[in-house]
């Protein structure tokens, strides 16, 4: 089932996860145990992060460099046909353009509608210190709107090579949203706009960065809809669980803390976990207590705060 259509159904408010694959070495079963605390909140759907490749550099006996390429995180389509096929659970992997030639992207398509996935996540992806070569014949997505054209034109069965007989293959498609902006663009305005093309390339619904102050969200949605955005917004939230995370987020995510919630880690920075639920609490209960159709969580490697909070929220 489409995300969108989850949310045109519900008759509560949603909760929805991102996870991380797990590194290079580890085992799946650190996933299984996440979603295993997952499950019991009855999500609709699980998104799965996508990583490109990156540049490892190693000092050999010798002193000379060796440089190797590799994925730190690999695995993203093969855990969603897990979590899907296994738990029942709608999964929604991040496309990237970053890394990713178009061919790559397609092929990637076709394995996720193999294994019964009808969503994805379409996004540009950091820069990192590897740049994929451009072998003769391929070619790649510059930004998420470009991305999201190709897999709308997937909808109406036009692959990259001309196919007889080719049938469609009806994702439903994600997008990313910045209600603080996003890191590169100059001002909310410029955003904004890019926004809007992706939505008005195809997208479906739009999932926002995590924030810790629900006035920043609803401040969005009404720019958003000034704008002409009309698809559905979900809003990210994640919980506060180690002081570092006070200067870690907003350097890694372009987000602000609020003095209040800094000021109180900061005086008891020893109950910062205690401190960080209680705040993600009052933001869910705020957005619940708005309307908000779907709330989106980003747990990554632990779900466990994240459960607890939704439990004693009802």
């Amino acid at each position: 089932m489409h995300v969108i259509e989850h949310l045109d159904r519900a008759d509560r408010t949603l909760f929805s996860f991102e996870i991380i694959p797990p590194p290079r070495g580890k085992t799946v079963r650190d996933i299984i145990d996440i979603v295993e605390q997952i499950a019991p909140v009855k999500p609709p759907f699980i998104d799965v992060t996508s990583h490109m490749a990156e540049a490892v550099y190693e000092e050999l006996d010798d002193g000379s460099i060796k440089r190797r390429i590799r994925k730190k995180r690999p695995g993203t389509i093969s855990i969603c046909g897990i979590i899907q096929n296994r738990y029942g659970i709608e999964t929604v992997p991040h496309l990237l353009c970053a890394g990713f030639t178009r061919e790559e992207t397609e092929d990637a398509i076709i394995e996720l509608n193999y294994l019964g996935i009808e969503n994805v996540l379409a996004i540009r992806g950091d820069q990192s210190n590897y740049k994929k070569i451009m072998r003769d014949g391929r070619t790649r997505n510059i930004y998420a709107k470009d991305l999201v054209e190709q897999l709308v034109d997937l909808r109406e069965a036009k692959f990259l090579d001309d196919i007889a007989n080719s049938e469609a293959i009806n994702f439903c498609v994600g997008v990313g949203g910045y209600p603080e902006k996003h890191q590169e663009s100059p001002n909310i305005k410029t955003d904004l706009k890019y926004l809007k093309e992706k939505v008005d390339a195809g997208a479906d619904y739009i999932v926002t960065q995590m924030f810790f102050d629900n006035s920043v969200f609803m401040d969005y949605v009404r720019r958003c809809r000034d704008a002409g955005i009309s698809v559905p917004i979900i809003p990210g939230l994640k919980p506060i669980e180690s002081v570092r995370q006070l200067s870690s987020l907003p350097k890694n995510f372009n987000i602000s803390m609020p003095e209040d919630l800094v000021d109180e880690i900061m005086e008891s920075p020893d109950h910062v976990k205690e401190i960080g639920k209680r705040w993600t609490a009052k933001q869910l209960v705020g957005l619940m207590n708005s309307g908000t159709e779907c709330i989106h969580f980003y747990v990554m490697n632990n779900a466990s705060t994240t459960v607890e909070i939704i439990k004693e929220a009802g």
